[in-house]
């Protein structure tokens, strides 16, 4: 890796770069099995279903995972921030995403309600893991830092998450046509095996250096003493308002972009787009959004975070008025022209805005409750994931047409920016 990841030409401590080296790690199972691989593999070979209810099962299993530890993470969160906690955590929740992440490897035709089940444990092993993985942004750099560090760890996710996808790729189309006879079973299933290695890897370096340096005195009942902080903080709402102003207006516009994230491919495939167009066009986006993350963090320096969010979020909703009218469009190399339009803007500000988004609340909070209030904001994205999914996919099988769900993601975008105008962001270092 280049001198971003060097300690000695960029001012990098060892623990920002193991932490940035997770997000390497992690990005794989985002890339390959919310994203790229999975998605096609349940609709099918797994699935044996129509289109309109395989794509609305996915969302409903997206959903689902959501649910599980959006109801976890207040409680989780605020028992982190007693000393160690928080690494125990993570370490719990990141075997959970292994272990069900191998299982899937086990997975054959027809099997789609075990593989949303094991899918849905995996994703919320990967999700209680990055928990924690987010608190510790207070722990490895300083409040200076937080913007850059936040858009480097995204920016090296993206490109380095590329690496094993590139692999799985190549092991699948050695086994057959998958432009016209879906993906093959055996190398697909190996390649969740590949993710779980990669993902292992790459975090060894954060288990072995990071270590938790903002705590709460400990506590001989911390359970009981979380509980009793959680209910002290909503008391206190008021002195956090900015915060949880942010959380609002967070709420609203990380549900579009994740139901954009998880739902794309299974649109793609409403849409008639092949399997090698969707998986080329998700290698550009990774690609193209590392150098786009990395220039969000460095704008951000200059013109405010805040300022940068906003940016991302009307690209978004651009992002979502050409995908409504995708459908609409009957030449072909037109309709495949604007979804690589699509493509470029997606890349452009996905990672800008959650990176940006990382930074900022980590910036707005306590240090010494980071765990307790990276909670409320794993629940917060938790929710706002089961939303739009369940928005998108309800309204797909009600409609019959997946284009009314992607629609009505526009007013998700539109209460962010309503709400994120009336964050104070805190001043620049």
């Amino acid at each position: 890796m280049d001198d971003a990841l060097s300690p000695h030409q960029s001012g990098h401590a060892k623990e920002e770069v193991s932490w940035i080296l997770y997000d390497v790690g992690n990005s794989a199972f985002v890339l390959v099995m919310i994203t790229a691989v999975m998605p096609i593999f349940f609709k099918d070979v797994a699935a044996g279903l129509p289109n309109v209810v395989s794509t609305a099962y996915w969302g409903f299993a997206n959903a689902g995972a959501s649910v599980i530890l959006a109801f976890l993470s207040p409680v989780l969160g605020a028992m982190a921030d007693y000393p160690d906690k928080k690494r125990t955590l993570f370490l719990w929740f990141l075997g959970v995403g292994l272990f069900f992440t191998i299982a899937l490897t086990g997975i054959h035709q027809g099997m789609w309600l075990l593989c949303l089940l094991f899918f849905v444990l995996a994703r919320v092993g990967w999700a209680g893991a990055n928990l924690f993985y987010d608190a510790f942004l207070v722990d490895v750099t300083t409040r200076e830092r937080m913007d850059l560090l936040s858009s480097r760890g995204y920016a090296w996710g993206y490109i380095g998450s590329v690496v094993p996808f590139l692999f799985i790729l190549w092991r699948i189309t050695a086994a057959g046509d998958i432009a016209h006879g879906g993906v093959p079973l055996a190398p697909t299933r190996m390649g969740f095996m590949v993710v779980a290695v990669w993902w292992f890897l790459f975090s060894l370096p954060l288990v072995k250096t990071v270590q938790q340096k903002h705590t709460l005195p400990p506590s001989a009942r911390p359970i009981r003493e979380s509980f009793h902080r959680l209910w002290q903080t909503f008391q206190r709402i008021r002195t956090h308002q900015s915060v949880f102003m942010f959380l609002g207006a967070y709420f609203f516009y990380i549900d579009g972009v994740g139901t954009i994230i998880s739902m794309s491919t299974a649109y793609g495939r409403d849409l008639g787009f092949s399997v090698t167009l969707l998986i080329v066009v998700i290698l550009f986006i990774q690609v193209i959004a590392f150098p786009f993350a990395l220039l969000y963090g460095k704008l951000a320096q200059r013109f405010s975070s805040k300022t940068m969010l906003k940016s991302g979020i009307v690209v978004y909703c651009l992002i979502t008025l050409m995908a409504f009218m995708l459908p609409e469009i009957q030449d072909p190399e037109l309709k495949v022209g604007m979804f690589w339009v699509i493509a470029f803007l997606v890349a452009s500000s996905m990672g800008g805005i959650q990176a940006l988004s990382r930074s900022l609340f980590a910036r707005l909070i306590p240090r010494e409750q980071s765990g307790e209030f990276f909670g409320f904001f794993n629940v917060f994205g938790k929710f706002a994931a089961i939303a739009g999914p369940l928005l998108m996919g309800g309204i797909a099988k009600i409609s019959g047409h997946t284009r009314w769900g992607v629609l009505s993601l526009l007013v998700l975008f539109l209460a962010g920016l309503f709400f994120l105008n009336k964050v104070k962001e805190p001043d620049s270092p």
